[in-house]
């Protein structure tokens, strides 16, 4: 189940996440790129 949170990111953040969201039509929206972010740090994190 997903749930709506809210974050404060910087603005240059937002700029990238925007182009990338817009340009490589990698994923699908905003939250969709900041998931799949927070997927690959969880990864990492567990290394």
């Amino acid at each position: 189940m997903k749930k709506p949170i809210s974050a404060t990111i910087d603005e240059e953040l937002i700029d990238w996440i925007e182009k990338e969201v817009n340009e490589t039509k990698k994923y699908r929206n905003k939250s969709h790129l900041i998931e799949i972010a927070l997927e690959s740090l969880k990864k990492e994190a567990r290394k």
